[in-house]
């Protein structure tokens, strides 16, 4: 056994960038689409007061962690999951499959069937969680690229894509 050598995997630090520009920006977009979108609105008032959830790459990140305060209000809480108390993991089986999710490549419903996703928590809580993500993905994206990222496109009225499109984006950079 002593001629057994460890292959360790390199770090790839351009996608670590990459996802956490992209994990950054989902949860500024998932914390401003709750004050934008009455459908996820809704999603957030069904699940409990203090609810923290967590979409990230196993073993160890990137991570992007939201929350509903005692208030009912949605917070982006950050990258950090060290410190927090999560109701609901949402992971990823490697910085590839996350890569992949946020590449476009595959969709979550194709993620899930292919066993790259794991949810530790509730699962109705977890439908809730991927279809506020499926909405946001909507406004943050161009329709061709949302329709790659999601299983069904919306038929919503164009006044709503492009003042909510316009609304979620403002409110995602400037933080509100």
């Amino acid at each position: 056994m002593e001629d057994f050598v460890e292959i360790k995997p390199k770090g790839k630090p351009l996608k670590r960038i990459y996802l956490n520009l992209m994990l950054w920006f989902m949860g500024r977009a998932v914390q401003a689409s709750a004050k934008v979108d009455p459908k996820v609105k809704q999603e957030f008032e069904a699940l409990p007061h203090g609810y923290t959830f967590t979409l990230g790459a196993f073993p160890n990140g990137p991570w992007m962690v939201v929350g509903k305060d005692d208030a009912g209000r949605v917070k982006y809480l950050g990258r950090n999951v060290k410190d927090k108390t999560i109701d609901l993991w949402m992971t990823l089986k490697s910085v590839e499959a996350l890569f992949l999710l946020f590449s476009f490549q595959e969709s979550t419903p194709v993620s899930n069937a292919r066993s790259r996703l794991f949810v530790e928590g509730d699962l109705p809580h977890a439908c809730a969680v991927v279809r506020i993500l499926d909405i946001v993905q909507v406004y943050l994206l161009p329709k061709f690229i949302a329709k790659l990222a999601i299983k069904r496109y919306p038929r919503w009225p164009l006044r709503q894509h492009v003042i909510g499109r316009i609304l979620v984006n403002a409110r995602t950079l400037i933080g509100y």
